[in-house]
């Protein structure tokens, strides 16, 4: 195998560099690149379709949580929320859901989801946001979702009937 030095690698205006088909430019393990300003560096997805209820104004989890680890300390993380089947079964209550990093909230996602003022039934389906977050680290950082039923009496769920609650972690390069 050759080793090739080069201080900088250009090619003329229109021209494109590309790599011999079947080989593989690996930039990663041969020591840093530096990417533009915007460009994704990696993508973290996880669900959970378990269904969670409390009667509770303390916030418990929803079991909706994700882990990144980013490249660097000027990475943002775009933080990408769909949490499903929120409802309320009995009595009347608000739905509150939270986004946090680590044990920091940093996004209120809904206050007055549910809310119907009776005791009727009330699904209001899908609470969905995105954020873009600074989280300032290159150690593991982790999003989770928290809910509770504000008025302490009824019953507030999150995925309910089993349905599917998404999380998707998107590290930019800052």
């Amino acid at each position: 195998m050759s080793t090739l030095e080069l201080k900088e690698l250009s090619h003329p205006a229109g021209e494109v560099i590309k790599i011999a088909a079947g080989k593989t430019l690996d930039l990663k393990t041969q020591g840093s690149v530096t990417m533009p300003t915007g460009s994704v560096l990696q993508v973290v997805h996880a669900i959970y379709a378990t269904a969670v209820g409390s009667s509770s104004s303390t916030y418990a989890d929803t079991g909706l949580t994700a882990s990144i680890t980013p490249t660097s300390t000027s990475s943002k993380v775009l933080v990408t929320i769909h949490q499903n089947g929120v409802d309320k079964r009995t009595n009347n209550t608000y739905v509150a859901i939270k986004l946090l990093r680590g044990s920091s909230v940093i996004s209120t996602l809904s206050l007055v989801a549910a809310a119907t003022g009776t005791t009727t039934l009330n699904s209001v389906g899908s609470v969905s946001t995105e954020i873009l977050d600074s989280p300032s680290s290159t150690s593991s950082v982790t999003y989770k979702t928290q809910f509770a039923s504000t008025a302490n009496t009824a019953t507030a769920y999150v995925q309910m009937e089993n349905v599917t609650s998404t999380i998707t972690l998107t590290e930019i390069q800052g």
